[in-house]
């Protein structure tokens, strides 16, 4: 067309921003610009298995948000409020019509367990992703989004990308001036050749956020900030302390269906900033051949109360979240950092009951400053974190939230009680030292 100079850019959020990753693999000869706005990447890591457990999520939003309006319902679907026309099409086909015409996503991701062929040919090649592009991501979007933003960033061969880092809900930084503005910054440079000031944008724009939803902006240069101060606090299983000396021989026990145990550091005697990837060593032994192990990062005031936050979906989110399946323990070599641990999926090794083995948990990126006098805790057990106040209830959803919005990982098809609802041991001492490595951002040289 004659209005066009044939530069094509991708704009979206949630489920427009993670089908950007796979068109940016494939290189269109005219995508020029791309802004995958809170989208995530693996489908297997960051959606459908966590830590290779299975995510109900999958099932629950298909069987709400799909489902509900396949083409074909017809008279047996909604009907617009503006047109009162069927939504889901004119056509009203049979039962048997309408299932030979889907794909059902919840029973797909069940049928894939491990990362096999029909995950890699759904997750995005690094390499190939050259397009320029612009990954904003949410502080509390645990579960879905913003591990993809943040692994892209890291990880794609792109030489022209910037990375956003906020907090609130799921869609509203897209729709502020705030967001809106850095888009039409981005594809203004890119797409139109206009001079919108995006040269001056630093290649990471990071909101910090603070106790009382405060954020405050930020430029950097890079991800994981550079002057990070890698700082390990040792589990002790006797007093339960989370701390600088490693710890003495000692083990500790619980259920695996049940509340777990949480270590808590002694207060901050400073305002401390800790942000960017978390991980955690542990060392366990089960009753049964198998443990599913969720790592919970909090954070406690002065009289030891909970602060939790507005998370993508859940206004009660804690500050981290970290999940494996203990027989998923086998991490990729090559792609592993002491900051990330990257499980290769592709196959089981159950444990041996009664026999410890050393797992390394991958707790999403997170940001906080800690205030003085507060306390981080480090929460271990065998099931979904649970927020102790009032939940939330949205009508296109089948969960109520209560800390972790939808994505729960509660399945007994996936969580049988006979394998996951036995004993788990945590050990420790002497060459087994259980840590939690978290990223202590230094003040920037003067």
């Amino acid at each position: 067309q004659p209005w066009s100079n044939g530069k094509v850019g991708l704009n979206g959020i949630s489920y427009y921003a993670m089908n950007q990753w796979m068109v940016a693999t494939l290189q269109p000869k005219h995508l020029a610009a791309m802004c995958p706005w809170e989208g995530a990447a693996d489908f297997y890591r960051d959606v459908s298995h966590h830590g290779g457990i299975f995510s109900t999520f999958c099932a629950d939003w298909y069987d709400t948000q799909v489902r509900t309006v396949q083409h074909g319902l017809g008279e047996r679907g909604r009907r617009s409020r503006v047109t009162g026309e069927p939504i889901c099409g004119p056509e009203t086909l049979s039962p048997e019509e309408l299932k030979k015409n889907i794909d059902d996503y919840g029973e797909s991701c069940r049928a894939h367990p491990l990362d096999d062929a029909h995950w890699k040919a759904r997750t995005p090649d690094w390499s190939k992703v050259k397009t320029p592009f612009l990954s904003a991501a949410s502080w509390g979007g645990q579960g879905l989004h913003p591990r993809g933003n943040f692994e892209a960033f890291y990880r794609a061969a792109s030489k022209d990308k910037w990375l956003d880092g906020h907090g609130l809900e799921h869609w509203t930084h897209f729709y502020t001036p705030y967001g809106e503005g850095m888009q039409k910054r981005f594809f203004g440079h890119f797409l139109k050749g206009q001079d919108t000031g995006w040269k001056k944008q630093p290649r990471v724009l990071l909101q910090i956020r603070h106790v009382g939803e405060k954020f405050v902006e930020r430029h950097e240069k890079e991800w994981p900030l550079k002057r990070t101060k890698w700082t390990k606090f040792y589990l002790n299983p006797s007093d339960l302390t989370l701390g600088a000396r490693k710890s003495p021989a000692g083990k500790l026990t619980y259920e695996g269906l049940g509340e777990g145990a949480t270590f808590l550091m002694p207060p901050f005697k400073a305002d401390t900033e800790i942000t960017g990837p978390v991980a955690a060593k542990l060392f366990v032994s089960s009753e049964t051949a198998d443990a599913d192990i969720f790592l919970v990062l909090r954070l406690f005031t002065p009289d030891m109360r909970e602060v939790t936050f507005s998370g993508t979906v859940d206004p009660h989110t804690p500050i981290g979240q970290g999940w494996l399946r203990a027989s998923h323990r086998k991490l990729d070599k090559k792609l592993t950092k002491p900051w990330r641990p990257y499980h290769s999926h592709d196959q089981k090794q159950p444990l041996k009951p009664g026999q410890v083995a050393e797992l390394d948990v991958e707790i999403w990126p997170t940001c906080i400053v800690v205030p003085a006098g507060y306390r981080l805790g480090l929460t271990v057990r065998g099931k979904d974190y649970v927020y102790p106040g009032e939940g939330l209830k949205l009508s296109n959803m089948k969960v109520a939230f209560t800390g972790c919005g939808p994505f729960l990982h509660d399945s007994p098809m996936d969580r049988p009680p006979k394998i996951f609802g036995k004993k788990v041991t945590l050990h420790a001492g002497g060459s087994r030292q259980p840590y939690l490595l978290l990223p202590i951002i230094l003040g920037r040289k003067k």
